[in-house]
């Protein structure tokens, strides 16, 4: 009998497929909001406040409109028509001082697109003018006259919380947003009863988004059918388009959003802002296409900022270092008004605080305070990184208490190794982990008992040596929508995804993830391949443009793979069932006699005869011999909610040398290892993890927005704000342990903001390490070498640092 070779078919999930969106990028065919132009296009800008809080006593625009080539300017008063509310907070939340307390309504004060009686921060829009050219644009905003009567400011968070601190809102009777508490066993009795307690104060310090493309709008009207196309450098074109529609009290239906090319987002485009809404409002009125483009010192006011929380941290433990309590407190800065996300972003870490580590009791508060300053919302890690540099710096602590290494106290109280849902202190199922295996792939990586042989020595030519851990845990995907709903949000946390397969044998994707650099194309093609027998050069990845994916929840908190990347196999699932049933009909068996290999189904014990998806997508279009009941047509939509997040982990080692006369650090080792589950594109995951660690270096090293005593901006600009580049950077060691997760079918579990979490409290780990050799026993971020030198002139003085 003849045997009959079964095809090699290239699996293509788990390798290091070139990225598909790359050419266009390169070449410079890649268009962004600001190659965009129409015609009889009008330009926006906005007259900001300079001052942090004052009521408007006049607005002017006169003699803006006077000036050559202005088409009109409007105040908050002469716009206030157009809104049929303030912009939206789609995530309050309510003051919850116990769990089983019921909530009170939550603070959202009103935020207006342009600002009508007060301002409360610089750089809030008080008036719009539009012209002909940006330029003409930009010299009418210097003709707008405004009378500010000033006000007293309040820029910390503790002063604001003083009784008699100038109030931002006269309402609510004091700058207090909410207090948002949650425990999890005998708490007070845990601390009380420690052989050891140990407490520290960390301030994570206010930061400030940089996305190489700033944002922009375009908003094209067709008066005639009362439609609108908006085009935005946006990471949420789907949430856009509802907040457009309920903010401007037009027909969800008539508003197009396309999110074009965008130049990263970090959580900065995880909005819906000012500048969206007047735009549309404006193209509304006047009935042309109007576009505004942000500039980059603008931005520093405008877009949001993240972070500047100040967080108390205290663990119980016994006198060998074993935890038995996880106790904090934060205060977290809001700014002056709630933008989508701002009030939830701190209790997103909630559950976290407590790290990759068992114990017995835990506790977390959350107090969020109104200022004058900028708004703060999601900023890459959102939460998540507080609550890591929060634990990783305690573990140090603890370790220094009780007389132990740094690692070893972490292997001590790591949670056993599991591939089942598990529940933790905080009281949420981690989803699978394997903590110490990372740990010991690391420190072998890394060197780890040799540098601290090194730094028993002494000095390396004259530096100080030091070694920093950072053993995290995140929450990605954020879900299910039922968690979402118990906690106050807005929206859900599914996902969708449409494949469509062509007579031609090729297949169209549609995702309702909107991606920004992450790679969506490139595995989203990976993984249809692989489900359907095709080759990711047969697959188009079409997204981001709410007519082609009218279905979708877009992208932030490294959901897309998670959620997005299992909607998409779940339909993927589907095309193969109905196919399956026309390949039996074809084949002439039953389809339980049908397997799946290879790519194609062919009948069990005789693979000569077998059908490929392409060939039964040919049979549906043609619809000649069809079963009964099946429809022509290979397509199939499919929606994932997921049952849990999903909670990736690793531990990343920095190794350090400080230079005790000038304060200087250089990065001179760094390790990561990282698990994110089940991998799809290794080369993708590597530079996510690259691009994050040298996010989170600068977090550590550089980056501390900083105002004055009257609430003004002095880090307004890339000469006062600190962000490194390539040259201050070091090379990384990068590796993985996978431990699929058992919250989606595909095992993954995300790996966007990884870096960004576990790389602050590695570097900070690492500065303090190296400078407890010349008696500095404490310092925070960031570890600037202006930070670091002070610490040691303090310390020589005979302070602690």
């Amino acid at each position: 009998m003849t045997q009959v070779a079964e095809p090699e078919v290239t699996r293509y999930v788990g390798g290091g497929l070139l990225r598909k969106e790359d050419p266009e990028l390169l070449t410079g065919q890649g268009r962004y909001v600001d190659d965009l132009s129409l015609p009889g296009m009008v330009w926006l800008a906005f007259v900001r406040s300079p001052v942090a809080h004052a009521n408007l006593t006049r607005v002017d625009i006169s003699d803006a409109r006077n000036l050559p080539g202005v088409v009109a300017a409007y105040s908050g008063e002469d716009l206030a028509g157009e809104f049929t509310g303030p912009m939206p907070c789609a995530w309050p939340v309510a003051d919850r001082t116990m769990p089983d307390e019921p909530s009170s309504d939550p603070r959202v004060p009103d935020h207006w697109p342009v600002a009508r009686d007060r301002v409360r921060y610089g750089g809030e829009i008080v008036a719009v003018v539009v012209a002909d050219s940006r330029e003409h644009a930009m010299d009418a905003v210097e003709a707008v006259d405004v009378d500010y009567d000033e006000l007293p400011v309040v820029l910390d968070m503790e002063a604001a919380l003083a009784d008699g601190a100038p109030m931002i809102y006269e309402q609510f009777g004091g700058n207090r947003t909410y207090t948002w508490s949650l425990a999890n066993g005998e708490v007070d009795r845990v601390f009380a009863e420690a052989p050891v307690t140990v407490k520290e104060r960390y301030y994570h310090p206010r930061l400030i988004p940089n996305a190489i493309e700033p944002r922009g709008v375009l908003v094209q009207p067709s008066p005639a059918t009362g439609e609108f196309t908006i085009w935005s450098a946006t990471q949420i074109p789907h949430i856009l388009r509802t907040l457009s529609a309920l903010t401007l009290g037009i027909h969800e239906g008539k508003i197009r959003v396309v999110a074009p090319e965008v130049g990263g987002g970090f959580g900065s485009k995880l909005n819906a802002y000012a500048e969206e809404f007047i735009g549309l409002a404006v193209a509304r009125k006047l009935g042309t296409p109007v576009k505004w483009v942000e500039e980059r010192s603008e931005g520093y006011l405008a877009t949001i900022h993240g972070r500047d929380v100040l967080q108390d941290m205290e663990v119980a433990a016994t006198e060998e270092g074993k935890l038995l309590g996880v106790r904090v407190s934060l205060l977290a800065d809001m700014g002056a008004y709630h933008q989508l996300l701002s009030p939830i972003i701190p209790i997103l870490g909630a559950f976290l605080y407590h790290g990759p580590y068992d114990c017995q009791a835990y506790a977390f508060s959350c107090t969020a305070v109104f200022t004058n300053k900028t708004p703060t919302d999601a900023y890459r890690g959102a939460g998540r990184p507080e609550a890591a540099y929060a634990i990783e710096r305690i573990m140090d602590a603890l370790a220094r208490r009780v007389g132990k290494d740094p690692a070893d106290v972490r292997a001590l109280n790591f949670i056993p190794p599991f591939s089942e849902p598990t529940a933790v202190a905080s009281g949420v199922f981690f989803d699978s982990g394997n903590y110490g295996a990372a740990l010991d792939r690391a420190k072998a990586l890394v060197g780890y008992d040799e540098l601290r042989k090194q730094q028993q020595e002494g000095r390396r030519n004259g530096k100080l040596l030091g070694i920093g851990l950072s053993s995290y845990i995140e929450a990605c995907g954020v879900a299910p929508s039922q968690i979402i709903a118990a906690l106050k949000g807005g929206a859900g946390g599914w996902e969708a995804a449409t494949i469509r397969c062509h007579p031609t044998g090729k297949v169209t994707v549609v995702t309702g993830t909107s991606p920004h650099g992450q790679g969506h194309e490139t595995s989203w093609s990976q993984i249809t391949a692989d489900a359907l027998g095709v080759t990711p050069d047969d697959v188009e990845v079409l997204h981001g443009d709410t007519a082609i994916s009218p279905l979708g929840l877009d992208t932030y908190g490294s959901r897309s793979l998670a959620v997005g990347g299992t909607a998409l196999f779940k339909a993927a699932e589907k095309i193969r069932a109905k196919a399956k049933t026309v390949a039996a009909h074809e084949l002439e068996v039953a389809e339980e006699d049908l397997e799946w290999v290879n790519g194609r189904f062919q009948v069990a014990g005789a693979p000569d005869k077998a059908k490929t998806i392409p060939e039964v997508a040919f049979s549906l279009w043609t619809a000649h011999n069809l079963p009964a009941g099946v429809e022509p047509g290979l397509e199939e939509t499919a929606v994932w909610d997921p049952p849990n997040f999903t909670f990736p982990s690793g531990t990343h080692v920095c190794v350090v040398e400080v230079d005790p006369e000038t304060g200087s650090v250089q990065i001179v080792k760094y390790v990561a290892v990282d698990d994110c589950g089940n991998v799809i594109n290794p080369m993708i995951v590597d530079g996510q993890v690259m691009g994050g660690i040298a996010q989170g270096i600068a977090e550590a090293m550089y980056e501390e927005a900083q105002y004055d005593d009257n609430g003004v901006l002095v880090t307004g600009n890339m000469a006062t704000y600190r962000i490194p580049s390539a040259a201050e950077l070091p090379s990384y060691t990068l590796d993985r342990v996978e431990t699929p997760s058992t919250t989606n079918p595909l095992g993954v579990k995300g790996v966007g903001e990884a870096g960004t979490i576990a790389a602050p409290p590695a570097v900070v780990n690492a500065v303090a390490d190296a400078l407890r050799q010349v008696g500095v026993e404490f310092i925070d971020l960031p570890v600037s070498a202006e930070h670091v030198w002070r610490a040691i002139e303090h310390a020589k003085e005979g302070g602690q640092g």
